[in-house]
């Protein structure tokens, strides 16, 4: 799947998605909550072949059935149970925290918890995907963190709270 994201100025904003099956489709997230889906057309892909708009209500009670929050197909289960206890959190590394003007690498919270840190958001919302053990962590960033709940809560109280 190839996903692409652009700033609508003073809109909001768009993602396209192009799925494995080669269906393209267009989603505009607009400033005051609406959503609305582009389906293209498949020989011309710049064709738009219907359209669909959505509340902010409406827009969160599709994403929950999508998400598999309202019907769960069976073969997900097995998977389910094998990564039951792993989770991915975001969280915001408070004020004169252990983590604040450190590396990845000083941190090593992978020997250390059992934790990886999947993706950095910083202040003025650039995001770091796969940042290296070089990636300086500084107040205010926000940590996309992937491990088992109690190691997760375990860094956040040693190295991520002030």
């Amino acid at each position: 799947m190839k996903v692409r994201e652009s700033e609508l100025p003073g809109i909001g904003q768009k993602i396209e998605i192009e799925t494995r099956s080669d269906d393209k489709i267009a989603i505009v997230i607009h400033d005051d909550g609406r959503r609305e889906i582009y389906h293209f057309n498949d020989e011309d892909r710049e064709e738009c072949t219907s359209t669909v708009t959505f509340n902010d209500t409406e827009a969160r009670q599709i994403s929950a059935i999508l998400g598999g929050l309202v019907y769960k197909p069976k073969a997900l289960e097995q998977v389910e149970v094998a990564i039951d206890e792993l989770i991915i959190e975001w969280f915001k590394v408070e004020k004169q925290s252990d983590a604040v003007h450190k590396t990845i690498g000083d941190l090593d919270v992978r020997q250390n918890y059992g934790v990886t840190i999947i993706a950095i958001v910083k202040k003025d919302q650039k995001k770091i995907l796969s940042p290296g053990p070089e990636t300086v962590i500084n107040e205010g960033d926000t940590l996309v963190i992937s491990g088992e709940r109690k190691e997760l809560k375990k860094l956040i109280r040693e190295k991520l709270t002030n």
